[in-house]
């Protein structure tokens, strides 16, 4: 560093490295910055004036940081204020029905399971299979016959093949259909209540728990009943 330099850090009250031990370390703020900028333009030698080049080149860095510093803020409230509305949104939920994203559904006693399915083309042999996840046993099968291509809606009254009522629980849901002549598995959606909200961090982010599914991301959910 030049005497005029250091000359001008110490006119401003801000140590150099021979003026205080190594372990005390002084932060040079933006404010601080521009004072001993415009300090050593004023004193600059008229014959060198290229020489301030690395200070200018400093005070880009330091509006480049200043602005990246208020954007990361700035993000940071946004997704604050997004998290606090879901959560509020999510909390409403409780005990409402909704749809999402689950091959298993909770059978209540006395009660039904609903849910739907994407069926992508045409096909003349759609079904639903309602599978003990225990035993492996077929339950009930539930013939949608000819379908077309879209969302398709299915309910399973609770009642097994000899038409009596199943025992309570968690049952496994498969849809299937015959598409260009395979049997084809399908993801299904499942109508189920909502126990809880669980308010999760960095990748975890808002789970909704449904009764019998188990938990879900809040973003998944594909319809509020």
């Amino acid at each position: 560093m030049s005497t005029s330099a250091i000359d001008t850090f110490k006119n401003l009250g801000l140590a150099t490295a021979s003026d205080k031990p190594a372990q005390q370390k002084q932060t040079l703020g933006q404010e601080q910055f521009l004072k001993l900028l415009t300090t050593q333009l004023t004193h600059q030698d008229p014959m060198k004036p290229m020489e301030n080049g690395e200070f200018l080149g400093q005070m880009a860095q330091f509006s480049t940081v200043s602005g990246i510093q208020d954007l990361q803020a700035s993000f940071k409230d946004f997704a604050n204020s997004i998290s606090s509305d879901q959560a509020l949104q999510a909390a409403s939920l409780v005990g409402r029905y909704v749809s999402a994203p689950s091959q298993e559904a909770l059978l209540s006693a006395g009660g039904s399971v609903a849910g739907d399915f994407e069926l992508p083309v045409s096909s003349n042999d759609v079904s639903v299979r309602i599978v003990n996840p225990k035993t492996g046993e077929v339950i009930r099968t539930l013939d949608l016959d000819s379908q077309s291509a879209g969302t398709v809606a299915f309910e399973w009254d609770g009642m097994d093949q000899n038409g009596q009522f199943a025992n309570p629980g968690v049952y496994k849901i498969e849809a299937q259909a015959s598409i260009d002549g395979k049997n084809t598995q399908l993801a299904t959606n499942i109508k189920s209540k909502v126990q809880s909200v669980t308010m999760g961090s960095g990748s975890t982010g808002l789970q909704v728990n449904l009764a019998g599914v188990g938990s879900v991301k809040f973003n998944q959910l594909k319809q509020i009943l």
